[in-house]
């Protein structure tokens, strides 16, 4: 995955943001909130592109498992002829995960620390931001790994 420069942007303000005195926090909290949206709608859009190239069947899978409540498994590997396929969708589904609730935390962390005015909570929102945005880029990654020649059929992950 390539490096989105929003992203790199994002992580050096929120770096900065983390020593700002509180007047400094008031008087630049809304280019960093500005900054944290260009970054999410570009992890977004990446993530939205590297899905787009998935196959059908890719695609197919990932919205049956997507739909499916986190404790509904599918079936047994052997029901199933792409037991390889949903095992590389479940990591995607995961990562997706991980990377939307740290995302809803970080924002919680910003939304709490304006309405205290405490720069604590927002030097803590800085951090929960940077790792939101790492959780994002690997959940990218990881569904990047799901690739399938057309001509095969079989999933093949990225080289190392």
């Amino acid at each position: 995955m390539k490096k989105l420069a929003e992203v790199q942007e994002a992580k050096e303000l929120m770096k900065e943001a983390m020593g700002w005195s509180t007047l400094k926090w008031l008087w630049e909290k809304q280019r960093v909130r500005q900054t944290a949206d260009a970054a999410n709608a570009a992890l977004d859009r990446q993530e939205r592109s590297v899905k787009a190239k998935w196959n059908d069947n890719c695609k197919a899978v990932y919205k049956r498992m997507s739909a499916k409540r986190p404790h509904e498994s599918g079936g047994s590997e052997a029901e199933s002829g792409n037991s390889q396929i949903e095992l590389l969708i479940e990591n995607v589904l995961k990562a997706d995960q991980a990377a939307k609730h740290a995302k809803q935390v970080a924002e919680d962390t910003f939304d709490e620390a304006e309405r205290r005015m405490s720069t604590d909570l927002a030097r803590e929102g800085c951090k929960k931001a940077i790792h939101s945005w790492a959780l994002h880029e690997k959940a990218i990654h990881t569904a990047e790994a799901v690739t399938e020649p057309r001509s095969t059929g079989k999933p093949t992950k990225p080289a190392a």
